[in-house]
């Protein structure tokens, strides 16, 4: 146990380490786990006047293109899938029979049916190229696309810049990362994550400190926190991680205490029937509260459907366990996403917030074009389909094509790389800049010649 009252200075046996000093006994009660997502404000190419914010909704699992955003109705049947097309409200535009809610809204997103990457077709790595523009490799984790504009425009007053519902990605099978970090940025610009399931009846977040814990005396406590550090630990200060705690551990008590953000994380305060029209469910709920931090002010939230693929019904469809049977389209999955998909379209035009708010869906992967014997569809990086819409993004168009069979690109091939790019001119981020990188060498936030789709801007 850290004692603040020691009399003389703190030495680790294993040197001085910024995960030592938060996990030291007093400082779980201060909340300070929170500073892991504060940093120093950096001064990056931006425009200010596109004050664009954004959801990224994370599909875990790998939709299958072909029943749900790309359907072949002439296809032979192992092609083609047990579903039907339905029109939406965009003449010409077809989506999957699951998503009738979501066929009312066409005119609020596009969709992008060439996707593709030709890394390994394992859940990790799309996750990483989905999430960062790029795969991993030498060692190196590039950082979240929230985390990127965290650093480069920081914190909207009291709330954190980016935020990750309900929980991180677990384990999808590959034990790599996921992409959902700073990475090579640092600590300071990771996310703030939930760690808690919105739709539990009993929701509240992790080291947000309710009103009524604050007692005059706590308070006091709290803000007197530095100067007991100061007395308690002096050598530890001179390290960087302790600099970086001087310069964050003020916007971290700024949020523990701010009544904003405390209620913007308070779901009790929706009416039950909006509530119960995105879903009381964990993604349902999840983008209910997206909206909700929206509102408060937070850039950019990551919401994960899934936390893992294995033994939970998912986009997964193997037809297998501990995958998930085709079926699950129909009767769980495709409701779920219907619902609260259509419903965060619907409240954030009604707010006025989708004409500044893009919002992001997709999965890592597509699915194979033909049904396996298991009577699923297994992993096919080589084509899939993605949602995009709001802010500047325009709405009811299609980019892309794929083949008779959805295997493939037929025009218009779109990589990851090229989402993140259309991702960060959409924020108004300069896609020229560089971040810097592991030992200060400057990394291009995209890699040169990378292009932002431009179909998608009007």
């Amino acid at each position: 146990m850290f004692r603040l009252d020691a009399d003389r200075a703190v030495r680790f046996c294993d040197g001085l380490r910024r995960r030592d000093f938060l996990h030291a006994g007093s400082l779980a009660a201060m909340g300070l786990s929170l500073t892991d997502w504060f940093g120093l404000r950096a001064l990056g190419a931006t425009d200010n006047s596109k004050d664009v914010n954004c959801i990224l909704l994370m599909l875990i699992g790998g939709p299958s293109q072909l029943d749900t955003f790309d359907m072949k109705p002439n296809a032979p049947v192992e092609i083609r899938g047990p579903y039907k097309p339905i029109k939406t409200n965009v003449p010409g535009i077809e989506i999957s029979e699951n998503f009738p809610r979501t066929a009312k809204h066409a005119d609020k997103f596009s969709l992008i049916r060439s996707m593709y990457h030709t890394a390994a077709a394992v859940h990790d790595t799309g996750h990483q190229m989905m999430q960062t523009g790029r795969l991993f490799q030498g060692g190196i984790e590039h950082p979240h696309m929230g985390c990127v504009l965290s650093k480069l425009k920081g914190p909207k007053g009291d709330v954190p810049a980016h935020v990750l519902l309900p929980r991180p990605i677990g384990n999808t099978g590959g034990n790599m990362p996921h992409g959902q970090t700073a990475g090579f940025l640092g600590k300071g610009f990771d996310p703030f994550v939930l760690n808690a399931d919105p739709s539990d009846p009993n929701f509240k977040v992790p080291d947000m400190l309710p009103p009524d814990y604050l007692t005059a005396l706590r308070v006091d406590r709290r803000r007197n926190w530095r100067e007991m550090v100061d007395r308690s630990v002096s050598e530890f200060e001179t390290s960087s991680d302790a600099r970086l705690l001087d310069s964050t551990f003020q916007q971290a008590y700024t949020l523990m205490s701010s009544q904003k953000a405390r209620e913007a994380f308070e779901l009790h305060r929706e009416p039950e029937a909006v509530r119960e029209r995105y879903g009381l469910n964990r993604f349902g709920q999840s983008c209910l509260l997206a909206r909700r931090l929206i509102e408060a002010g937070v850039r950019f939230v990551t919401v994960n459907m899934f936390e893992t693929v294995f033994d939970e019904i998912t986009w997964d469809i193997h037809g297998s366990k501990p995958f998930s049977p085709i079926s699950c389209y129909r009767d769980l999955v495709g409701p779920m996403f219907d619902m609260a998909y259509s419903s965060l379209l619907s409240d954030l035009s009604e707010r006025g917030l989708l004409s500044n708010t893009m919002v992001v869906g997709t999965g890592e992967f597509g699915r194979t074009p033909k049904i396996n014997p298991a009577g699923g569809r297994d992993h096919w990086p080589q084509c899939w389909t993605m949602l995009m819409g709001g802010g500047p993004i325009k709405g009811g168009t299609i980019v892309g094509s794929s083949d008779e069979i959805g295997g493939a690109p037929r025009d218009r091939p779109v990589t990851p790389a090229q989402i993140a790019a259309t991702v960060y001119r959409g924020l108004g981020i300069d896609i020229q800049q560089e971040l810097p990188g592991v030992q200060g060498r400057p990394i291009p936030l995209v890699d040169r010649g990378t292009e932002p789709i431009s179909e998608l801007f009007a």
